[in-house]
């Protein structure tokens, strides 16, 4: 997992985990201190009820003060008609029908009911206080209290339904933001993090890029201060190992150029040595014949390695082809066999350099000429393929296992020392011309069934070698 994505999940998780707990914290504790008001409100109710009957007790009968309370706290009837949950505000301004959830009981001091808006007998048993009382099919919360002064009792009630609605509203109206800020906080994380790595991604680009023939330093001026001693460490590092390869390279190219005039003089002399009779020193001048054939190719691909400018243009895939198959037609006429090309591209044109796809032909074709059985056949296939053109090179040989594949494509490795006299640089030098193309060779076996090996190379269509970009 990437560091940029851990370090977003972790942060967004932690961020929502925070805010749930906040914002349940904050409903829970809403919610109580919205319970604790409205038995607060309940109990004010009360004693304003209780003020209200010490104040007319003085000068009204009973029954006067049963009618004085009823017309005062007790709702029309008109407001009980129509819909029990349809609050609306009544007419002529006579009130609002969610009085109806608010009741009052008052009780004479012999506990005579004179006024039950709550429409329940439990004069028995009054107790001051705050309690729990079913009526009617709901749930009221209740606060009673006697009147020292006048002996009353006197009881507000409010039902359970409206203060859970009216309590989780406003718990609710309090976390909402919470909750709607989540998904925009996270947003935010996210695109905080992304800005913040942003300066490790530019000094990613460059490394990403970067290829052994063009080795470089990091800038460091856009490293974060943060990673600044990496990046310095990282500058040594590449130093270091740019010097290695240009000390490889020079070296390559040194031993091979400095072996080309001996071995060609070695050559010339054998020649003249056993000018009379040659075929005992057959074995000796191909054994110096081989010897110059690495010698070329280590020319050749420390020339690939170096990156050597050839400079790129559109060619024809088709006629490289052609001309490369001439090239080797000698040797195949050595060992009568027969190439034969298959062109179902036509006009092929692509971006490339026309000396190192001529090499990378001559060298595939080489290599199957060399260990194709005499009187076979080695087929090139050219066809689109994808956003380029797929060159399939198959021969009638002994083939390659498939766990030895990738080993047959390394340097010098030569899988059957009794076959061939090369050195095993040829399929190493055709996969890296293929990479300098942006391209790909893999070998895999022939799909009639047939022993042999078919070595396929993809080149981009708009193909370009690294040094064309350098």
């Amino acid at each position: 997992m990437s560091l940029t994505r851990k370090l977003t999940l972790l942060v967004t998780s932690t961020v929502f985990i925070i805010t749930l707990i906040a914002a349940g914290w904050g409903y829970y504790v809403s919610d109580h201190q919205l319970e604790e008001l409205f038995d607060a409100e309940l109990a004010q109710s009360t004693r304003i009820v209780q003020g209200l009957i010490e104040h007319l007790s003085g000068t009204q009968s009973v029954e006067q003060l049963s009618q004085t309370l009823s017309r005062t706290l007790q709702l029309p009837e008109s407001a009980y008609q129509g819909d029990e949950e349809d609050d609306e505000i009544l007419p002529d301004g006579a009130g609002h029908k969610y009085e109806r959830k608010l009741a009052f009981e008052v009780w004479s001091p012999d506990e005579h009911p004179i006024l039950d808006t709550l429409r329940a007998d439990d004069a028995q048993g009054l107790e001051p206080g705050f309690s729990w009382q079913e009526v009617s099919g709901y749930q009221w919360r209740t606060f009673t209290l006697e009147d020292p002064a006048t002996g009353y009792w006197i009881r507000t009630a409010q039902r359970e339904d409206v203060r859970n609605e009216l309590s989780q509203e406003i718990a609710l109206g309090n976390v909402l933001p919470f909750l709607i800020a989540l998904p925009l906080l996270a947003l935010a994380v996210v695109g905080s993090i992304q800005l913040g790595f942003q300066p490790l991604r530019k000094l990613e680009r460059p490394v990403r890029n970067m290829a052994p023939e063009n080795i470089h330093p990091l800038d460091d001026r856009q490293a974060p201060r943060e990673v600044a001693g990496l990046v310095h460490a990282v500058n040594g590092l590449l130093r270091r190992l740019n010097q290695a390869l240009e000390r490889e390279r020079r070296f390559s190219a040194d031993a091979a150029h400095e072996l080309r005039t001996p071995l060609a003089v070695l050559r010339l002399n054998l020649e003249k040595a056993c000018a009379d009779k040659p075929e005992q020193f057959q074995d000796l001048i191909q054994s110096v014949d081989r010897m110059v054939h690495l010698v070329e190719q280590m020319l050749l691909l420390s020339r690939i390695d170096a990156g050597t400018d050839f400079a790129p243009a559109h060619h024809n895939l088709s006629a490289i082809i052609e001309q490369s198959i001439a090239d080797v037609a000698p040797l195949a006429l050595k060992k009568n066999i027969e190439p034969v090309l298959e062109d179902d591209a036509g006009q092929a044109l692509v971006c490339c350099h026309s000396a190192l796809i001529n090499t990378l032909m001559r060298s595939l074709l080489a290599n199957a000429i060399q260990y194709s059985p005499e009187h076979t056949v080695i087929t090139t296939h050219l066809a689109p393929s994808g956003d380029g053109y797929q060159i399939t090179v198959c021969d009638q040989g002994p083939g390659i296992p498939t766990e030895e594949r990738e080993r047959a494509l390394s340097r010098f490795v030569r899988l059957d020392q009794r076959l061939g006299g090369g050195a095993g640089l040829g399929l190493a030098i055709a996969r890296r011309i293929a990479e300098l193309h942006r391209g790909q060779l893999t070998l895999a076996a022939r799909e009639d069934g047939q022993p042999g090996l078919c070595v396929s190379i993809w080149l981009p269509a708009r193909s370009s070698s690294r040094n064309s970009h350098s």
